[in-house]
């Protein structure tokens, strides 16, 4: 009993010293904002590493999500549902749900790890008290650019994923389930909003966030070496990965009524 005890004890505290240390680089974040268009440059290296160089991996996921939303929506439309609508539901469960969420988790592995690992080493070997002795701001200099082109490129991911996912799923229903593409456009055209789109993208903002931040935070706070940034990296991935689940349901519930 104790022994649990103490065990709560110490991760309660680590908890604490965790939301403190990362509240701190949050408000060092928002001041580092003053300095924005003096790290153009570095912005956009970032977002030509977290965004372009991201995309050949989405794309493979998406077009393959689509395919299998199709042939999952015509197998339980069998008999019970018109086929007109196979469209309409590839396309609704795409922009809504899939495209930003499976977007944001294979951004989380590529992404996430890479920052964890390049700012984890950076601290391991004091190249980040270096620069805090030069009286450059680190937060500004590696977290702000990484920061800026997560909340900017994801959505473009994001964008990208939703247009190849509907043709992976037309393909399917065109060729496999023997619709026209005329139907499988129309229902799109008739029941899919502007909004089902743009929720994706709220949506997709606040998880570009959530990866910059935690692979940023747990690079930041690596320690002992080589087993340290790997325990980081780690650790950047799972957290991101949950916590864009949890914020999945959370801005669910806000954006749809039901």
């Amino acid at each position: 009993m104790r022994i649990a005890v103490e065990s709560i004890g110490r991760h309660s505290v680590r908890f604490v010293a965790d939301l403190g240390a990362f509240m701190i680089m949050l408000y060092g974040l928002l001041r580092s904002f003053q300095s924005f268009f003096k790290r153009i440059r570095l912005i956009f290296e970032q977002m030509l590493t977290m965004g372009v160089r991201s995309l050949p991996l989405v794309l493979l996921t998406s077009v393959f999500t689509g395919s299998v939303t199709a042939w999952q929506a015509a197998y339980n439309f069998r008999g019970l549902v018109p086929m007109e609508f196979l469209g309409l539901t590839v396309a609704k469960t795409v922009f809504i749900e899939l495209a930003p969420v499976l977007t944001s988790l294979v951004v989380a592995g590529r992404v996430g790890a890479s920052i964890a690992a390049e700012l984890g080493t950076m601290r391991v070997t004091e190249q980040i008290d270096a620069m805090e002795s030069m009286g450059i701001d680190p937060i500004g200099y590696l977290v702000m650019p990484r920061f800026v082109s997560g909340i900017i490129m994801l959505p473009v991911l994001v964008m990208f994923s939703n247009i190849v996912a509907i043709m992976g799923g037309m393909l399917v229903s065109v060729y496999m389930v023997q619709i026209s593409h005329e139907m499988f456009f129309d229902s799109i055209k008739s029941y899919v909003g502007a909004f089902d789109v743009f929720s994706g993208l709220i949506k997709s903002v606040g998880f570009g966030a959530i990866i910059s931040l935690m692979g940023c935070y747990n690079g930041f706070n690596a320690a002992g070496g080589a087993e340290g940034v790997g325990q980081a990296t780690t650790k950047a991935v799972v957290l991101a990965s949950v916590l864009i689940l949890i914020s999945d349901y959370l801005m669910a519930t806000v954006l749809f009524n039901v």
